[in-house]
């Protein structure tokens, strides 16, 4: 692509075109300048002829400009009776920021891709078994990954990085015990799990198939524990979660439509502190952004805001409609911006985020191939 004076000239220019063809990039404009390509949102797609991560670049007013499709080399997956989402879960896309690597679960493959981040391109690295059937799930922590499967009962699996390389640790899988021909799969299969900040634990929501929080304390080999403590919550549904700027335990739950709150012990048993009603449909999944909680309400196709105090208790901040299908959801770094999936069509809601935790909606994106996906990540 690149060679002398006027025929170099034409062939550099002729394959930065094919370039930009194959990213899916288009052609350099005046508005160019003022996207953000050190500032990324990577969206996947779940599909099951094969499933892709978008690249979008972030512009100044917060709107998303495709960048690149990128294949993962593995297929996404359906569980049956599932509708906007067809894992059914949360954090299917993970970012590790320390070592600038993106996960990315190939559900119907059973195995992760991994991914090395340039700013808004990809590279990849390895695409590797998920130690289960139908990966849901991604959790970071360190040297330490793990991956939650969904199907045969639920399983996680602890991989480490060995120097570039991601390996699954032989003595670090355990099996959740759910019972695997309970149905519908959609909402009978694990939901999430995520290492709690301090690193103690790795804690795992099972959804109506356990009504459980589970939570394995972590060795300082990064092994969770032979067992969890399981934290029963019957008829909650628990399943999507994060963890709040004070370190407290933030789930929805499924049953109530409600947004729960507990601490997390360091032997891994749950206090409760709180729960606030959304007063939606299908409260499955939840994002913080500049300081602020946001729950998808699937069957309400809205987002619903919450703030909380310093003892934890969530204050209402009311509803923001979306597109159809509201499901995972990524803000910005900074926390100006939040980036909504929405499964039903396939699209990405974007919204700006007041200093008052209300929404503003810039616009949206429709994701290549990805009506029903789910995995989003924003930097």
């Amino acid at each position: 692509m690149r060679s002398t004076l006027r025929t170099t000239s034409v062939l550099i220019a002729a394959g930065a075109a094919l370039a930009a063809t194959v990213l899916g990039i288009g052609p350099a404009s005046a508005s160019d300048q003022h996207l953000n390509h050190a500032a990324p949102v990577f969206v996947q797609s779940d599909n099951p002829d094969g499933n892709t991560v978008v690249a979008y670049t972030r512009a100044a007013d917060g709107t998303l400009h495709q960048a690149g499709v990128y294949a993962t080399g593995g297929r996404g997956g359906i569980l049956d009776g599932s509708m906007a989402d067809h894992l059914a879960s949360q954090g299917s896309l993970a970012y590790d920021a320390a070592h600038r690597l993106l996960y990315a679960v190939n559900a119907g493959s059973d195995t992760v891709t991994v991914f090395a981040v340039h700013g808004d391109q990809l590279t990849q690295r390895q695409v590797l078994a998920s130690g289960g059937r139908f990966p849901v799930s991604v959790a970071v922590h360190g040297d330490h990954v793990y991956l939650l499967n969904a199907i045969d009962g639920g399983s996680v699996q602890g991989f480490r990085l060995d120097g570039s390389m991601l390996r699954p640790v032989a003595d670090q899988h355990r099996a959740l015990g759910l019972d695997p021909s309970a149905t519908p799969q959609f909402t009978h299969t694990p939901g999430q799990l995520a290492v709690t900040p301090d690193g103690r634990n790795l804690v795992v929501t099972t959804k109506a198939g356990g009504q459980s929080i589970d939570v394995f304390p972590l060795g300082r080999d990064g092994a969770p524990s032979a067992a969890p403590v399981v934290n029963a919550e019957p008829g909650a549904v628990p399943f999507g979660f994060v963890f709040d700027a004070h370190g407290r335990l933030q789930v929805t739950e499924v049953g109530p439509n409600a947004v729960a709150t507990f601490t997390v012990g360091r032997d891994g048993h749950l206090t409760p502190l709180g729960q606030a009603p959304t007063g939606q449909a299908a409260t499955c999944w939840l994002a913080t952004a500049g300081g602020h909680l946001y729950a998808s309400n699937a069957g309400s196709a809205s987002l619903s805001g919450f703030t909380a105090d310093h003892h934890g208790a969530l204050m209402p901040l009311g509803n923001t409609t979306t597109d159809p299908g509201t499901v995972d959801a990524a803000a910005s770094t900074d926390g100006h911006y939040l980036y909504v999936q929405t499964g039903g069509k396939g699209i990405v809601d974007e919204f700006r985020v007041r200093a008052d935790g209300m929404l503003t909606s810039v616009g949206s994106v429709t994701v290549p191939g990805a009506m029903g996906g789910e995995g989003i990540v924003a930097l």
